[in-house]
């Protein structure tokens, strides 16, 4: 089963930049995790698609869909938690 973190950020958004250090742990760890950041200024599209609102937000989903969802910055152990039961 294929895990998925999307990352909807924007690059004049300070707290997507205090997410960006938690994700960058959590990628070097979780190999077979496929990590994608999506900025919502260049792909509105797919913004639109998984509701953004506010931002960052981050999509944790399988094959099965959207396993858990995060709004604002969230500490590694949720997105820890969130990834396990995802697997």
């Amino acid at each position: 089963m294929t895990v998925r973190l999307k990352d909807f950020y924007a690059d004049w958004c300070g707290p997507c930049k205090t997410q960006d250090p938690i994700l960058e742990e959590l990628e070097s760890e979780y190999e077979d995790v496929v990590f994608e950041k999506i900025d919502v200024d260049q792909d509105q599209e797919t913004a639109n698609e998984y509701s953004v609102r506010s931002l960052p937000t981050l999509v944790i989903e399988n094959d099965d869909g959207v396993v858990e969802r995060f709004v604002g910055v969230t500490q590694r152990d949720q997105l820890e938690d969130a990834l396990n039961q995802a697997a």
